[in-house]
C-alpha cells in the first residue's frame, strides 16, 4: 500500500456537505448498491440527510468517516457500533465505501480504511464487520488487500 497524505476523522456539522456529496454520489449511482436498494428500504437522498443528522446527534451509535486532502474530501464510509456476543467487545459495521470519482485508483481507499482501523483499535473495537455484493470483484479484491475475509454468510434484510 503506498503512502497517501490524507487528513482522516468523523464527519463534524461543518465537513457534513462533504459526506452528503460522497455518500449522495456513491447511494444513487453505484450499481453493485443499487441491486439491493429495494430490500433495504432506501429512502433516497432525503433518508440520507436524516442519517447524517442522526450521526451528528448520535455519535455514540456510529460516525462517517472522512478522507479529506487540504478542503477537499475525496473519501467517506458509514461506521455502526455493536457488541459481538463471540468477541465480547465493540465491533464496528462498516457501510458505504466510497471514493471520488476523480481520486479512484491513487489508494485513497487503503489510506482511508488504514487510518479509520487505527482509530477504531484505538476505541476498544475489535472487529469490523462488512460486506459486499457478490458480484462486485474489485471491492472483494480491495477488502481481501486490506486483511477482510469472507464469512460465507449471506446479510438478509427485514423493513419494520
Amino acid at each position: 500500500m503506498r503512502a497517501v497524505a490524507l487528513q482522516c476523522a468523523p464527519m463534524t456539522g461543518k465537513t457534513r456537505v462533504h459526506a452528503l456529496r460522497l455518500l449522495g454520489a456513491f447511494l444513487a449511482g453505484d450499481d453493485h448498491y443499487r441491486a439491493s436498494a429495494g430490500p433495504y428500504g432506501d429512502g433516497g437522498p432525503q433518508a440520507l440527510e436524516r442519517a447524517l443528522d442522526l450521526f451528528l446527534a448520535r455519535p455514540e451509535l456510529g460516525f462517517v468517516w472522512l478522507a479529506c486532502r487540504g478542503d477537499t474530501a475525496l473519501g467517506a464510509c458509514v461506521v455502526c457500533y455493536a457488541i459481538s456476543t463471540s468477541r465480547g467487545t465493540l465491533v464496528a459495521k462498516l457501510d458505504d465505501v466510497t471514493v471520488d470519482v476523480s481520486a479512484r485508483g491513487e489508494g485513497i481507499g487503503a489510506a482511508m480504511l488504514a487510518s479509520l482501523i487505527a482509530y477504531l483499535r484505538a476505541g476498544g473495537v475489535t472487529r469490523i464487520d462488512t460486506a459486499c455484493h457478490r458480484a462486485n470483484a474489485g471491492a472483494w479484491r480491495f477488502y481481501e488487500r486490506l486483511g477482510f475475509r469472507p464469512l460465507d454468510e449471506e446479510r438478509l434484510a427485514l423493513l419494520i
